[in-house]
């Protein structure tokens, strides 16, 4: 039976030597990957890198503390701009300029995260959204970030070695990345991490229990803010051009999609939903290029409704596929590994 049996068991990283063993062949298989495919698969693995780490800040919010966030897009558009102006107006490191804007993410994240104290559910929900909205709209009318021109972004340079390839950035966002997930699986495993989960579960029994209620809603929506805000930053440097139309309402609620998708409360639920849903926004962004599917929506639009409609199709698929989560798996695709798991322990019985 697996009983644990102190804190020290729960804290763990490796409970077995099978673990250790799949770990290390995952990690490896990682940084081989960009040796194996073409460029294009190794944008695709960055830009699902990227999410994953918003969907694990988002999901610490949403999953463990039980507060609802649709303004993401906001710190991620704050990450975005405040590593390249740092870095493009007043010539600060990379290595510096993207944990600080980062951490200017996490300051409004910490600002918006007051008025959780009193709001619960959509009204906080509507709350968050016009931050996101107004962030856009502040930034869009300030000619430091290039208005509504946008504004384009330097190469990285760490020292002497300059990141200037798809290749290269890979390297250096998978290691963030696998840094950051091990930072937030140990911080949900102390006594912070129970205490935004008792939060989800009871406020009031967790504040009569001595859980200062105002200080860790707030942090939860700062840390979150601080992953938004990482992930935004890297995101830059993908695009090589950003401007404010490109972080919009229906980024944040892609990010809470992926959290959806993937599993409340969750690790691996983060991961899976970023996987899945940024990969079918990448293909079904040219879903007419798909074998006999495109074709047979050209013809369908062509006779019933307006081609130029067939680009928005991707939001009718993610919305499909929430509510079928919500429908058949509450617990998401997290919930269809526990179940597939169960089965094949107890096989055949």
């Amino acid at each position: 039976m697996d009983m644990k049996r102190d804190y020290y068991e729960d804290v763990q990283l490796f409970t077995s030597p099978v673990v250790v063993f799949w770990c290390a062949f995952l990690i490896g298989s990682l940084y081989l990957l960009p040796f194996f495919v073409s460029n294009y698969y190794i944008y695709v693995a960055n830009y699902i890198a990227i999410n994953i780490i918003v969907a694990t800040g988002l999901n610490l919010l949403v999953g463990y503390t039980g507060q609802i966030s649709l303004g993401h897009a906001g710190f991620f558009a704050i990450g975005a701009y405040g590593t390249t102006v740092l870095m493009v107006k007043l010539s600060v490191p990379f290595l510096i300029a993207l944990p600080s804007a980062a951490l200017i993410a996490a300051g409004f994240g910490f600002l918006l995260g007051l008025p959780a104290l009193r709001l619960e559910g959509p009204y906080l929900a509507i709350a968050t959204l016009g931050f996101g909205l107004t962030i856009t709209q502040i930034i869009g009318r300030i000619e430091l970030f290039g208005g509504r021109d946008g504004i384009h972004v330097p190469d990285i340079n760490i020292g002497s070695w300059i990141i200037d390839t798809d290749k290269e950035f890979y390297f250096l966002l998978i290691t963030l990345t696998i840094f950051l997930l091990l930072f937030m699986r140990n911080l949900i495993k102390t006594r912070m991490g129970r205490a935004f989960i008792a939060i989800r579960d009871a406020d009031i029994a967790a504040e009569t229990m001595g859980v200062n209620i105002v200080f860790y809603k707030t942090l939860a929506f700062a840390i979150s803010a601080f992953y938004a805000g990482i992930a935004g930053g890297m995101y830059a440097f993908v695009l090589k051009f950003i401007e404010p139309e490109t972080f919009t309402l229906l980024m944040s609620i892609l990010f809470l999609a992926m959290v959806v998708v993937g599993g409340l409360g969750s690790m691996m639920g983060s991961i899976t939903g970023a996987a899945l849903l940024c990969w079918l926004d990448l293909k079904l962004r040219n879903i007419l290029d798909i074998p006999y599917v495109g074709e047979w929506l050209k013809d369908l639009s062509e006779s019933w409704f307006s081609l130029t409609g067939v680009s928005n199709i991707q939001y009718i698929v993610f919305g499909s596929i929430m509510v079928g989560i919500m429908l058949f798996e509450p617990l998401g695709i997290y919930g269809i590994w526990i179940r597939t798991k169960k089965y094949w322990r107890t096989w055949p019985f």
